[in-house]
């Protein structure tokens, strides 16, 4: 089977990219290949209790749709209903092939298309493509960071990671210890605490931590006397314009940003809590993602006394607990690993161009969305400072007009030329936490100057996706078969 581009991945930015080939290319065949039995990515891998968006709805959800329930803040369930929503309303279920796992890609120089090689149920597939665009995500989906503790065998409860949650857990009336401080303990504490006799969520080291409420006040007002469309335009923008605003404030002044983050938390759970210890990173504000905690619900359960936060390293598990280096034990029924995610790298494809492996490392990224060097290739990277969805919908509409100006050109090949000058030492990702340390080493890197540099900026990347001309001279437009 050929297609003029295959899609991978049918989560948030797989079905962005389906909406926009459609629109903007309705004359190149495609199709969306998803690895897994059912869409949603992220939404539908995450089923551990009180799963919601780290964002709000108004920067998560798309341009083109408008997210119009009360809450900003919301549950796995409401944005799952919500992609799918998107996909029928678009007719794009007919070009998702569900249960197709891309193994292997081969960028043909002969013949100037992908050669793909696809597990569909245990059956070798193959297709072909003019171009491959991967929207597949940043994070294995079958291996999570899960570090081996000391005598972690000798525990007589249950030891569940939250990457494999399981419904049938009980965990009511019982006493729990959720492992780790970032985004997927935040939630999982206050919401498990709703049940348990109590959570305990030990920490090596806190996060910054900031509440917010679950419903933007200015939506519900403005929703009562204005469109919806015209609503979520201006929601979405004023989110976008503050988020940029608190970003730049708190790499300009950092110690001033913290002050503030810390002397709220005091005001949430009061003199008698120790802040410094508990809730007091040792990084700057935004050198990691800050973990959000709607309507207070952390804090509510910290003063309820149905959760308590612990900080310290742990020595061994034993038998019924966890034996801390402070020699402090902890007894617990159940232990939730939420250590949190690896990175993986070109969605775990084997890329190849004529069979020589693409190493994503030893190359820098095109305005953070194609390779130095590989032809009629991008790949969807999504912001780590703000909303996925914003970059996504930015590179969706760029890879529709490249496609487009390659038919007005008439060729069959387009890459970002090799720039040795702009190589440094630069990361793609200018983040300290350790999933993206542990990762780095797998990921593409930036370039010291645009177009190779990776800038996190909504607004910049705005003017020079969807306002400056694709013609580049970064960028060769070529015809294979005329080179030989």
């Amino acid at each position: 089977m050929h297609k003029n581009v295959i899609v991978i991945g049918a989560g948030i930015s797989g079905i962005a990219a389906g909406y926009n080939l459609k629109k903007s290319c309705p004359n190149k065949s495609f199709a969306i290949l998803e690895g897994r039995e059912s869409l949603g990515g992220t939404w539908d891998l995450f089923k551990y209790p009180g799963i919601r968006s780290d964002s709000d709805m108004h920067t998560l959800g798309y341009r083109f749709k408008p997210w119009i329930h009360d809450k900003s803040i919301a549950d796995g369930p409401s944005i799952l209903e919500y992609l799918n929503e998107t996909v029928d309303e678009n007719n794009l279920k007919k070009n998702i092939l569900i249960n197709h796992k891309v193994k292997s890609a081969n960028w043909n120089s002969d013949k100037s298309l992908w050669e793909l090689e696809i597990n569909n149920k245990d059956q070798l597939v193959n297709m072909t493509c003019d171009f491959l665009f991967l929207c597949g995500g940043y994070f294995s989906y079958s291996k999570p960071h899960m570090p081996s503790f000391i005598n972690q065998e000798k525990f007589e409860g249950q030891i569940i990671h939250p990457q494999f949650w399981n419904d049938q857990l009980d965990y009511i009336n019982k006493k729990v210890v959720v492992i780790g401080s970032g985004a997927t303990a935040i939630t999982l504490v206050p919401a498990i605490a709703e049940k348990a006799k109590h959570v305990v969520m030990l920490q090596r080291s806190p996060s910054y931590v900031v509440s917010r409420p679950s419903e933007d006040a200015i939506n519900r007002f403005l929703r009562k006397f204005l469109p919806i469309k015209f609503t979520y335009f201006l929601i979405r923008w004023k989110n976008i314009l503050w988020q940029s605003y608190t970003f730049f404030l708190a790499r300009k002044f950092p110690e001033r940003i913290k002050k503030g983050i810390l002397d709220l938390l005091k005001d949430e759970l009061g003199s008698d809590f120790d802040i410094n210890k508990h809730f007091t990173p040792s990084y700057k504000p935004w050198d990691q993602r800050m973990c959000l905690v709607p309507d207070s619900d952390l804090f509510s359960a910290i003063k309820n006394n149905k959760a308590s936060v612990v900080t310290d390293k742990v020595k061994q598990f034993e038998s019924d607990g966890i034996l801390l280096e402070s020699g402090v034990k902890i007894t617990t029924d159940i232990i939730v690993t939420a250590t949190g995610i690896e990175l993986n790298s070109l969605n775990d494809i084997n890329v190849t161009m004529d069979n020589v492996k693409v190493n994503a490392h030893e190359r820098l990224t095109y305005k953070g969305m194609m390779l130095s060097g590989v032809p009629n290739f991008a790949l969807s990277f999504g912001y780590v400072n703000a909303s996925w969805t914003l970059r996504a919908d930015l590179t969706c509409e760029y890879v529709c007009r490249l496609i487009s100006l390659m038919d007005k050109k008439g060729v069959d090949c387009c890459a970002p030329i090799n720039d040795q000058s702009a190589y440094g030492d630069d990361d793609l990702i200018d983040f300290t936490s350790g999933y993206v340390q542990r990762g780095l080493h797998l990921m593409p890197k930036q370039g010291n100057k645009a177009p190779w540099k990776n800038y996190q900026n909504y607004l910049k990347d705005i003017f020079a996706v969807r306002l400056f001309s694709i013609k580049d001279s970064n960028l060769n437009f070529y015809n294979q078969k005329n080179k030989r």
